[in-house]
């Protein structure tokens, strides 16, 4: 009784409209993550192509991605949260029809364009929405509930997903586009625009090249994303090359790896809650930089280990990293961020995600090709470590901030 009580506490303590984006975002990422994680293996059974090739599909698709956050950061803040994701869930979900289609690389190279496009889109216009509606106090485990109810649904994805791509991977890309589909379908007949236009007496830019303008200026935001953005280099390394590292180098099948995945997404629904509860209680800057030494510890063990239980403990170690660095980064965007150019602020922030998901293929191919493929993870590593030394430095120079703008 307690248990439902609380539930029905935690229920009434947000919109409704932001418990249909939790249900919404458990359909997407249920069928998006069957998928995602084989989809180098997928693409390099097709293609028969060298592994930094073949990882160039994810650089592609990240370097696409990077304009798009951009972009979006502008659409959202002008023309609203919810036009931006109901386009980034259905190209999403076209997209994932015609990759079972796709049997060339000039093929894969357009539909990572796609999706590359459609991705930030959603982010940022779904992080902007979600910090309009909550307000500042609440916005820690606001985040943090949204990233139990994605892992909740990573959980089934990669486990199912491992399964059908033993059999046929057309299931998985079905299921990937159903669920992106359903999603945008929900969002446009039962979701209303959030943002609220800026009044004419307004300080705050409003042209886009005048607000991202206003966001360059803002130097200590902008290493904030400097370093977050190097830091990110290798725990996506770890995502992107691990499932064909383990494969190629220790024979483990697409079924068994899919565990691996599905191990991160059940601490994610289960430890989330408790990790948030300790890193409220710090300093923001701080937490960041401790989250990624956790990444780089994580990344660098990958070195060590050569069977499955190894590997799966290497994710465990990362997996603490993520659910230190995810809720806290983005509240602390949304804190700091004037709330006319909320958008562009998380543009900026996910431009730095991007960038890692740009150079990370790119780095880790290199590294395997020409060095070793263990040298990946020791060069993840230190580029982790450096980032932590960054983020730490910054917190001694920075002072707490938090919007002056009037919340919508």
């Amino acid at each position: 009784m307690k248990l439902i009580n609380r539930l029905r506490y935690l229920y009434h303590e947000y919109p409704r409209q932001y418990w249909l984006m939790i249900f919404g975002i458990v359909l997407a990422t249920a069928g998006g993550s069957m998928i995602w994680p084989f989809l180098l293996i997928y693409a390099s059974g097709k293609l028969d192509l060298p592994l930094s090739t073949v990882a160039t599909l994810i650089s592609i698709n990240a370097g696409t991605g990077i304009l798009a956050s951009l972009i979006a950061g502008t659409l959202a803040d002008k023309v609203g949260r919810k036009v931006v994701m109901n386009f980034s869930l259905t190209l999403n979900g076209i997209a994932y029809f015609l990759l079972m289609r796709a049997e060339t690389y000039p093929q894969f190279v357009g539909l990572m364009i796609l999706v590359g496009l459609s991705n930030p889109l959603y982010q940022v216009g779904a992080d902007a929405m979600l910090a309009d509606m909550v307000p500042s106090e609440k916005r820690t485990d606001a985040y943090a509930i949204n990233r139990i109810a994605h892992n909740a649904a990573f959980a089934l994805g990669p486990a199912i997903g491992g399964f059908l791509a033993t059999r046929s991977y057309d299931l998985a890309f079905i299921c990937a586009g159903i669920g992106f589909l359903s999603y945008s379908v929900l969002l446009f007949f039962l979701a209303r625009e959030t943002l609220v236009k800026p009044s004419a007496d307004s300080s705050i830019p409003t042209s886009p090249a005048e607000g991202y303008s206003y966001v360059l200026r803002d130097k200590n935001y902008m290493a904030f994303v400097g370093m977050i953005s190097l830091g990110l280099i290798a725990p996506t390394m770890l995502w992107i090359l691990m499932p064909v590292y383990t494969k190629t180098n220790f024979g483990i099948p697409e079924a068994l790896y899919g565990w691996i995945p599905t191990t991160n997404a059940v601490m994610c629904v289960f430890v989330q809650y408790w990790v948030t509860n300790i890193t409220r209680q710090h300093p923001t800057l701080p937490v960041l930089g401790a989250a990624m030494v956790i990444y780089a510890l994580g990344v660098g063990s990958v070195a060590l280990m050569s069977g499955f239980w190894g590997f799966w403990l290497s994710m465990v170690i990362l997996t603490f990293g993520e659910l230190t660095l995810v809720p806290t980064a983005s509240t602390y965007v949304a804190d700091i961020a004037p709330a006319d150019l909320r958008g562009r602020y998380m543009s900026m922030h996910w431009l730095g995600w991007g960038i890692a998901r740009t150079l990370s293929p790119i780095i880790g191919g290199f590294l395997n090709d020409n060095i070793a493929p263990r040298a990946i993870w020791i060069g993840g590593l230190l580029i982790g470590l450096t980032s932590a030394l960054g983020i730490f430095l910054l917190s001694r120079v920075s002072s707490p901030r938090t919007s002056t703008q009037t919340e919508p």
